[in-house]
């Protein structure tokens, strides 16, 4: 991993030390990115608060939130997000097969129609401004109901929020997933490439 643009900070304290512990026992050690948000705690604790509670939603299935946070990461080039939800779907118990060929999706012989439908949704929310059709919707709406594609919608507005500020950051990718022995994920394919470009 490469510096921070914002140096981490000594986590301190009696919440400082509940949050080493939680990360420890989450992650196997403290990660960078804890350091740089602790120097706005109001702003940790609520993305941490929020991100519990979108956990917490059980209208859609975990899988295909999973990966519309992963294509999303790699949309916007988050390899922090891209590492740990790989990590995040191993402990998990996600298939992790897919998970690795999130960067190459499109040319993946691995995913459903409905899980390609929601990686193509999760990239058209994601542009600016967004590409998101009604007939996206109305098929989304169609075989998953209303609920979970509401669900799922805010799961990728939330990662937008995740992933675009981690960038911003320069908070990359601490090699959560190859601690635990998974294999590298897939490179995205030059097609790929062109399609977040346009």
């Amino acid at each position: 991993m490469t510096s921070t643009r914002i140096p981490p900070k000594e986590l301190t304290g009696l919440y400082g030390a509940m949050a080493k512990l939680f990360a420890s026992r989450t992650f196997g050690r403290v990660p960078k990115s804890l350091g740089v948000m602790w120097h706005h705690l109001p702003v940790l604790k609520a993305s941490m608060g929020f991100g519990q509670k979108v956990q917490k939603w059980d209208q859609c299935d975990e899988s295909l939130k999973s990966y519309a946070h992963m294509v999303v990461a790699s949309l916007v080039g988050c390899s922090f997000c891209l590492d740990f939800n790989y990590f995040m779907a191993h402990n998990h118990g996600l298939d992790v097969a897919k998970a690795r060929e999130i960067p190459r999706w499109r040319e993946s012989a691995v995913f459903t129609s409905l899980e390609r439908e929601v990686l193509e949704y999760a990239e058209a929310v994601s542009q600016t401004p967004p590409t998101v059709t009604d007939e996206m919707v109305a098929s989304l709406r169609a075989q998953l109901g209303a609920a979970a594609l509401i669900e799922l919608t805010t799961v990728i507005g939330f990662a937008n929020l995740t992933t675009r500020s981690n960038t911003a950051l320069g908070i990359e990718s601490e090699g959560f997933a190859a601690s635990c022995g998974l294999k590298p994920m897939a490179q995205p394919s030059a097609r790929l490439g062109e399609a977040s470009a346009s």
